[in-house]
Formats: C-alpha cells, structure tokens, sequence
C-alpha cells in the first residue's frame, strides 16, 4: 500500500513535466491541414506512434519502470493525440 501511494505521488508530480506539449495535438494538427478518411486514418496513427516513441523516452529519462511506466506514457499518449476533432 505504502509503495502505492509513493507511485502516486511520483506520478502525479511527473505528469505535467511530461505532457507532448511540443505543439497541437494530433487531432487539431489533423483539422488545421483539413484531413478526412484515409489521409486523416493515416495521419493520426503516425502521429500516435511518434507520441508513443517519445513518451517512453521520457519515461526512461525519468526512471519510471512498470506500472508506472505504463500510466505515465498512457496519459502522454492521450495527451499527445488529444480529443477527437468534430
């Protein structure tokens, strides 16, 4: 439980250090260059695999292993390809 709660705090002290905050999300970049179906489809799974690649980077920075890793590049990731665009 101890070991819970001190991931926690690690967590939540990381998160905002962390965001992709390298510009629009992937989902306003692919509304800004007007994409729809494939080109969209495509675009949007590069973008996601580039946030993924760096949000582990990040995560290796860090030192973050195992379920903590996995939480911290989960919300990167989601951070990084934002809410999908009307």
């Amino acid at each position: 439980m101890r070991k819970l709660v001190l991931c926690s705090f690690v967590l939540a002290a990381l998160m905002p250090a962390a965001s992709f905050a390298e510009g629009p999300s992937c989902n306003a970049a692919a509304a800004e260059k007007k994409l729809h179906g494939a080109a969209k489809t495509s675009f949007l799974k590069k973008c996601e695999k580039d946030a993924a690649a760096t949000c582990d980077m990040a995560a290796a920075e860090k030192k973050i292993h195992g379920a903590a890793k996995t939480s911290f590049t989960r919300k990167c990731v989601k951070d990084a390809v934002g809410a999908a665009a009307g």
